[in-house]
């Protein structure tokens, strides 16, 4: 008697159909493996070697041995909220109601991914400006949007966005502007005259913007962030999100808060619910009682300038062509003086070569655009700097 033959367990597995195809392993993995397999100086993917005040993981520890380890309300503990929305208001004279527009979010990409996905119906665009943070498309694609690209100008005295070109790229079916200041990775900030611009731009449209600036606390030579928050009509049509893992050098704890007025944020907190529903109980309440004192993120801009300073004082030693860093804690260089490699041999080149990983601008297109610039980051230790400068020194 023949016994029926078992099906193979991988007969008819289901088949997935991927919601992102376009999306790969990103620059930041591949340069930091490479990093770590030739014992490079990692001055490409975007964090500090350093530890944080030991005030803060006090006051979290503290948090957790006092028993704030079960579930916070999903907006966010309400005094670091009471916290973010003095904060704002005592730097940007805007004052947002804690209770109905301040929400506490799992970081930054988080706070972005959401936002897109309260705003965006299928069809709709979103006109981003390029470079731009590798997370914007593919929250945009999740939502059913279609992204609009419109690539920032760059010379000898940096980069800049093109207004008129961006006035040009909207239609009748914008959904949403998303503006990033300071600005990863070119280190460019949006002063005064570039928030009016883009207030003449959406100003009687149903246009929302989306403003990232998590790097607020990181302007250098005097100037000020020019934070939407700042210019009550964009305030008003505005999510403004910003990182207390960049503020305070804990990426690790991915926290960070949107601002927006309380019928965004309840549209924002329909989604964040699901989606996170809420956000890391002890280190909000060590995060609210460390806010008490504003001083570290009041100094901070000194505390980046600095090294940025250390940082391009080694590199104009070098064949590298410095841009101007005037905010965040990214570095940028022309190195055509040096090679006519396209950007991501040319730092795979320095990487191993070298022995200092650098991230490619050209990384942060939709289509990669050759511009023979790289990225540094100067957010590490002194030590670490002065590592990297010995070794760039070759060049």
């Amino acid at each position: 008697m023949n016994t029926p033959a078992t099906p193979a367990l991988t007969d008819h597995l289901p088949t997935l159909q991927s919601r992102l195809p376009n999306v790969g392993t990103t620059i930041f993995t591949v340069m930091s493996a490479l990093a770590t397999e030739k014992g490079a100086v990692n001055l490409g993917q975007g964090f500090p070697d350093f530890d944080c005040d030991p005030a803060l993981i006090d006051a979290v520890t503290g948090a957790m041995k006092g028993g704030l380890n079960q579930y916070p309300p999903m907006t966010g503990v309400p005094a670091l909220r009471d916290a973010i929305a003095a904060k704002i208001a005592g730097i940007y004279r805007h004052s947002y109601d804690p209770a109905t527009e301040i929400t506490v979010t799992a970081g930054a990409t988080q706070a972005i991914l959401t936002a897109i996905l309260c705003s965006v119906h299928p069809g709709d665009e979103v006109l981003i400006i390029e470079p731009v943070y590798d997370s914007y498309v593919p929250a945009i694609e999740l939502a059913g949007g279609k992204p609009v690209f419109v690539q920032m100008e760059v010379g000898p005295q940096g980069y800049s966005v093109p207004w008129p070109k961006v006035a040009a790229a909207i239609s009748a079916r914008t959904r949403l502007i998303m503006i990033n200041s300071p600005h990863n990775p070119t280190g460019s900030v949006l002063r005064e005259a570039d928030i009016r611009t883009l207030a003449d731009i959406v100003r009687g449209t149903n246009i929302l913007i989306v403003s990232d600036e998590v790097y607020e606390h990181m302007v250098y030579d005097g100037a000020r962030h020019e934070s939407v928050c700042r210019h009550p009509e964009l305030a008003a049509r505005s999510f403004v999100i910003s990182s207390f893992g960049k503020t305070y050098h804990v990426t690790g704890w991915k926290v960070g808060y949107v601002a927006a007025p309380a019928a965004l944020s309840a549209e924002f907190r329909k989604v964040h619910q699901f989606n996170v529903f809420t956000v890391n109980t002890p280190v909000q309440h060590g995060l609210a009682q460390y806010m008490a004192d504003p001083r570290p993120y009041l100094d901070l801009p000194h505390f980046y300038q600095r090294k940025r300073d250390l940082f391009r004082s080694g590199l104009n030693t070098t064949r590298f062509k410095l841009l101007p860093s005037d905010g965040t804690y990214f570095q940028c260089v022309d190195y055509s003086d040096i090679s006519s490699m396209p950007e991501a041999d040319f730092a795979k080149w320095l990487t191993a070569e070298i022995g200092v990983a650098a991230i490619p601008v050209s990384a942060f297109y939709n289509q990669p655009k050759e511009s023979g610039i790289v990225r540094f980051c100067f957010a590490k230790k002194d030590e670490t700097l002065r590592s990297a400068l010995e070794r760039l020194a070759r060049l």
